[in-house]
């Protein structure tokens, strides 16, 4: 487990370095171009389109593949969710420095905007099924809709023609991504690793009781990494994160594979310290 938490780890480090709080205040100026654009000398890029079943959210899909033969039993793959962001943040240092180890496919799952950010289309996808709508009105509670795309139709596609180690197949989201996360940790078995960072957790939602009532056998297999900053000082932080900890705590005591990273004097938005990419 641990090759595997610390290859993903210096990826989301990055990534979570320099993101927004999408939950506040996300910054919605338009992107330039990304890495995907102006090339890469350590990983080829593909990019393809997608649409929801409904017509109403649209989709743009890097591929990030490195340039090297992939290992005897295939690459690891992590997906992002805010694929737009994330793609605007991934540098060449970064890939330079993941494709001297066990390079991993990276598949950054976005929205065609040219915004780092769709926030209608993200509240939907990424929100459980209690959720019917935001604090803002935005409508929610589409993460089983947006998985059945993800796992069937986005994931095959993006995929397509690359050898793929799925027992190594991790997703990654920040905010309402995180919410997601949780939410298809608890009722999926496409991945095999999930990384919740800073999830929009508010209250006891029932998205924690079903954690806390988790079976350990249905999740034997599965790694889950929640990971959470103390430096927000917004009313009602503290007990998330006690409740967060003494869950992961309940889960960890029954034999369940799961880690509570807590990074001290951080927020929602700034997670991790770029300085974290070394360890």
């Amino acid at each position: 487990m641990r090759c595997n938490v610390t290859l993903s780890l210096i990826i989301l480090t990055s990534l979570l370095g320099i993101s927004h709080d999408v939950f506040a205040r996300p910054d919605m100026q338009p992107l330039g171009p990304n890495i995907a654009d102006k090339g890469s000398d350590s990983y080829r890029f593909s990019i393809r389109m997608f649409n929801s079943a409904d017509g109403q959210r649209h989709y743009k899909v890097w591929t990030a593949v490195p340039r090297k033969a992939a290992p005897a039993g295939g690459y690891p793959v992590l997906y992002m969710l805010d694929g737009n962001a994330a793609m605007n943040h991934l540098s060449p240092d970064l890939l330079q420095t993941l494709a001297a180890g066990n390079a991993p496919v990276l598949i950054a799952v976005g929205y065609q905007t040219p915004l780092p950010f769709d926030l209608n289309a993200r509240t939907y996808d990424y929100t459980p099924p209690q959720q019917i709508n935001d604090k803002r009105g935005r409508p929610a509670g589409g993460s089983p809709v947006f998985r059945q795309l993800l796992e069937h139709t986005i994931a095959p596609e993006a995929e397509k023609g690359v050898r793929i180690n799925a027992q190594q197949r991790g997703i990654w989201g920040h905010s309402y991504g995180g919410l997601f996360i949780l939410d298809s940790y608890l009722s999926s078995h496409f991945f095999q690793r999930y990384y919740a960072a800073s999830p929009s957790l508010r209250g006891d939602t029932p998205l924690m009781q079903q954690m806390r009532d988790a079976a350990p056998l249905p999740l034997r297999t599965k790694r889950l990494v929640l990971m959470e900053g103390d430096g927000d000082t917004r009313a009602g932080v503290a007990d998330k994160l006690e409740r967060i900890e003494r869950t992961i705590g309940q889960m960890s005591g029954r034999g369940i594979s799961v880690r509570y990273q807590l990074f001290p004097g951080l927020s929602h938005g700034p997670m991790f310290p770029r300085r974290w990419i070394a360890r």
